[in-house]
């Protein structure tokens, strides 16, 4: 297997979902399979779920659990040892409904509730948002659980939750065991850990054609939620370079080039590109809607803009 030295981008996987749209291959050029409504592009996975596999160049048709395997310290460098599973899953999100009211477990709950599993604390990044959209992030003031379980019963969760107006450029830190949902027409990058585990507290009375609901996890959720997680703000950008995000599990900031750039180098990047376009020193166009991973081993490459490019900068601490 060929030596980690250039960028990586892998085959989109198209999630159909109830609350999704066709915002993934309108605004963002993804090829939906299907006329259904599609809520998530899974751009880089390695959870069991699916596993990616890359699009082009070099390493064409590897799967990113053959690079976990084979090559993990020159993908993650010096993280590797603490990493059995890529530790992001990145995606685009198309939140044309409502996304349930719902709460990811941390560490030590997820071991106890979903063992095999991990841990969920996830960002944002709003790309667009239609008037009358929301997203609720957190707990309003003072909210304690027999609170939430009056409100569960009333089918009332969402009103005890902080929520605000989202707007293209908002940047949404969602630590595990903060209660959250968001649609009504959000368009959304995002980075997680490798999880795909979500407890639902309200689904917003919805039922699918045979007029069945999707199921509901009070009980987990009651126990994954952070009774001091008290409102969520977001960050909002505007054109300029800034950190976003500072966890664990991720560094997040939004970065702009105009010039010709060496990006890369010592830890590994992702790149979720959000605007413009451009090519690497390989001739790789790279563009809106793409997601690339930058290995740790591979030297520091130059991105030439053709346009403005903006995108989120992932690195690994």
């Amino acid at each position: 297997m060929p030596t980690l030295t250039s960028p990586l981008r892998f085959i989109p996987f198209l999630r159909p979902m109830v609350w999704g749209g066709r915002g993934l291959g309108d605004h963002l050029h993804k090829s939906l399979p299907t006329d259904e409504a599609f809520g998530e592009s899974w751009e880089v996975s390695d959870h069991p779920l699916h596993r990616s596999t890359v699009a082009d160049g070099p390493l064409e048709g590897t799967s990113l659990r053959s690079l976990m395997e084979n090559k993990k310290e020159e993908l993650l460098g010096q993280a590797a040892p603490r990493h059995a599973e890529f530790p992001w899953l990145i995606k685009f999100l198309d939140c044309h409904d409502w996304l349930s009211v719902q709460v990811h477990p941390d560490t030590q709950v997820v071991k106890r509730l979903r063992p095999g599993e991990g841990s969920k604390t996830e960002a944002w990044f709003v790309l667009h948002a239609k008037a009358g959209s929301r997203v609720y992030a957190g707990l309003k003031q003072g909210v304690r659980p027999d609170d939430m379980r009056a409100a569960v019963a009333e089918g009332t969760t969402h009103q005890l939750l902080h929520d605000f107006a989202p707007r293209a450029g908002d940047c949404v830190f969602l630590p595990a065991g903060t209660v959250h949902a968001v649609g009504g027409g959000v368009l959304m990058a995002e980075i997680q850990e490798t999880s795909d585990v979500t407890f639902r507290l309200f689904d917003w009375n919805r039922v699918d054609a045979h007029g069945k609901s999707r199921p509901l996890h009070i009980e987990e959720s009651f126990a994954s939620i952070h009774w001091d997680q008290g409102p969520v703000t977001p960050q909002h950008v505007h054109d300029s370079d800034r950190p976003l995000v500072r966890c664990p599990f991720f560094h997040l900031d939004f970065r702009r080039l105009q010039a010709p750039t060496k990006l890369g180098g010592e830890a590994m990047h992702a790149l979720i590109v959000i605007g413009g376009r451009g090519k690497w020193d390989d001739g790789r166009p790279i563009e809106m809607g793409q997601s690339w991973v930058l290995p740790a081993a591979m030297p520091a490459q130059m991105l030439h803009p053709e346009t403005p490019i903006q995108f989120l900068d992932a690195v690994l601490p």
